[in-house]
């Protein structure tokens, strides 16, 4: 019989609450460039810090340390997971008045990730780190499903938050810049771009929400109205498309292309022609 993974350590959990109370008490600030406006959020210090913090030449964190983060790590998306389930009950006729439009962002999410990203990270040699970093974008409660069905210490939960690490890092970054420069354009509507804020992840949408609110503020009200809907379908109806559709289509186009585009084939066809 195994022994259960340890989930306590009075330095992590002392680690984690200073994380947070600093990065709370930097607040969110926007920089303002030429060519649009970058939002820096929170989470975004905690994880630069933390990364610091857990560099092993420093000495700050142990190894048993960083594996008990890992164990806790699971727990903490589950009470996620929990939160999300007490939200969708009286969200239920938003969702259902919020339309095809909505509705419809989840098949623009598995084209964009399974369909573009699985092909490229099996070209540029990733093995089953690829199903956790290409199945979803990876956020909160795509990690929970990862963590659940392979665990968080497998190669798929270490592709799946390898992607919410860059999507933390660089995420809200890239998306308040690319906000601001197609907004400029004046091609979509402010609406569409609102709806287009709802990918799953709030640091994202309020780094997109803001942006939008700066440029259209006459139009602040039904921006956050449509951006928070949009993310709340995603949030709540992705989970299940992820655990019943993306999952399983990811998982089953690995398999089939792994051999054709992996890289230890093309190796082995190298070999053959030289």
């Amino acid at each position: 019989m195994s022994a259960k993974p340890s989930m306590f350590s009075w330095k992590v959990h002392l680690f984690v609450l200073i994380l947070v109370c600093v990065s709370e008490l930097i607040g969110v600030h926007e920089l303002g460039l030429g060519i649009g406006t970058i939002t820096l959020f929170p989470m975004l210090y905690a994880l630069i810090i933390g990364s610091i913090m857990s560099i092993p030449k420093l000495k700050i964190l142990k190894k048993k340390e960083m594996q008990i983060s890992a164990n806790i790590l699971g727990i903490s998306f589950m009470l996620f997971i929990a939160k999300l389930g007490t939200m969708m009950g009286p969200q239920l006729m938003e969702l259902f008045k919020s339309g095809i439009p909505l509705l419809l962002q989840e098949a623009g999410h598995i084209l964009g990730t399974i369909i573009l990203g699985l092909p490229i990270a099996l070209l540029i040699g990733m093995k089953r780190e690829t199903i956790g970093a290409t199945f979803s974008i990876d956020r909160e409660p795509n990690l929970a499903i990862i963590s659940e069905k392979y665990r968080s210490d497998s190669p798929e939960g270490r592709g799946a938050l390898g992607v919410y690490v860059c999507g933390t890092l660089f995420g809200a970054l890239y998306l308040s810049l690319l906000t601001s420069v197609i907004a400029k354009l004046d091609i979509f509507h402010p609406l569409s771009l609102a709806m287009g804020a709802g990918v799953g992840s709030g640091s994202m949408m309020a780094a997109v929400t803001g942006t939008l609110v700066t440029i259209y503020p006459e139009q602040a009200g039904t921006i956050a109205v449509f951006s928070g809907g949009a993310n709340l379908i995603t949030t709540l109806l992705g989970t299940y498309i992820c655990v019943f559709i993306s999952l399983p289509l990811t998982e089953f186009l690995y398999n089939k292309l792994n051999p054709i585009l992996g890289r230890k084939h093309r190796n082995e066809i190298k070999n053959i022609k030289t």
